[in-house]
């Protein structure tokens, strides 16, 4: 049984450029049906979270841009329940704004934020752990994380070194990595006491305001200067006069590394944070070659291990391509090797500087 005091943000306001050229800034990965199931991450998202509680306590956080995308997308929410930043200023000031609204809701609100972009293949099993860590925060003033146990020394997630002492499975958290090299990813799975960051949340709002306070107070003199505004009509101008103001800073540099409070739980319900076209292709179904395939009119020849991904009604003959990405969206045809796809992002901006905001 959840409590009526569980809520749920999704954060849902990139722009996912490292799924470009389908990702775009007028059309973000979150509204996008990736996994070719017919639904957008962001649907799934919210789906996966009407388990743990109803609709009307869920919440999306958003670049005001994007706000008619999500009632299209969840025609279930009201319009208190989108929140709407007017700049992109990382996740420290946008779980600040989520904590602040959702206190004045409710003081004794409990909650979850989570991504609106990774795909859960054991949706139970990860609810049951937000279960473990709501149930835990309620009692605890304490900030959770959720870690991934890591199955390989990947490079491009950051990293969560937790104690041995543990409460009903919840481990202090020692230290956070930012994406470490190699040989480091490699020393931390044979240590056998790092979890990937999952960057999924859980703590009370009231907890995690407190830390903001002691760690973070230029947010809180600009967020927390009236605290009336929340939940009424007289929000949406405040947040768009005092939210750019605020300092652009990730949640994890702004609080958790800096708090004595936080635990994890070491979590395993098949987690991918689709961050980039590699794990797309990792998490899709292949062919007999090992490619992943998203197209209706195609000839493969000697093509193996890659992620192939076209128009309707584009035909494409591929051949003689090994562990490649290659993405036509009509106006853009991306062709990458798979070892390389953290230059997306780059590649991205030079296209930006060469022909303008056209094609992004």
């Amino acid at each position: 049984m959840t409590s009526k005091h569980t809520y749920v943000a999704i954060m849902a306001g990139g722009v996912g450029s490292r799924f470009w050229p389908a990702s775009r800034e007028a059309l973000p990965k979150q509204f996008l049906d990736i996994m070719g199931d017919g639904k957008s991450l962001l649907r799934l998202t919210f789906e996966r979270f009407l388990k743990l509680t109803p609709a009307s306590n869920i919440f999306i956080v958003t670049n005001g841009k994007y706000k008619d995308l999500v009632k299209e997308h969840l025609p279930e929410l009201t319009n208190n329940q989108i929140l709407c930043e007017p700049s992109r200023n990382n996740t420290a000031p946008c779980v600040a704004y989520t904590c602040y609204k959702l206190q004045q809701l409710d003081p004794m609100a409990n909650l979850v934020i989570a991504p609106s972009d990774h795909l859960i293949t054991s949706e139970s099993l990860f609810i049951d752990n937000i279960r473990k860590a709501l149930a835990f925060t309620a009692k605890e003033e304490a900030l959770v994380t959720l870690g991934i146990a890591p199955d390989s020394p990947h490079t491009g997630y950051g990293y969560i070194q937790f104690d041995e002492a543990k409460t009903e499975g919840i481990y202090p958290v020692k230290r956070f990595t930012e994406k470490p090299d190699i040989e480091t990813a490699k020393s931390f799975l044979s240590d056998g006491n790092y979890l990937w960051n999952a960057g999924i949340f859980v703590w009370r709002a009231s907890t995690v305001l407190t830390s903001f306070e002691r760690f973070q107070p230029a947010i809180c003199e600009l967020l927390g200067s009236d605290l009336d505004c929340y939940n009424t009509d007289k929000e949406q101008s405040f947040i768009d006069e005092k939210y750019p103001q605020t300092p652009s800073i990730s949640v994890d540099y702004a609080i958790m590394e800096k708090a004595d409070n936080v635990f994890t739980i070491p979590a395993q319900f098949g987690w991918s944070d689709l961050g980039a076209w590699g794990s797309l292709h990792a998490e899709t179904p292949h062919d007999e070659n090992g490619n992943a395939i998203q197209a209706e009119k195609i000839i493969v020849h000697d093509t193996h291990n890659s992620l192939l991904r076209l128009p309707e009604g584009k035909l494409a003959v591929i051949a003689g391509l090994d562990d490649y990405i290659v993405v036509d969206e009509g106006d853009v045809l991306l062709i990458c090797p798979k070892s390389r796809e953290q230059e997306i992002k780059a590649l991205r901006k030079n296209v930006k500087e060469e022909y303008g905001d056209d094609f992004l």
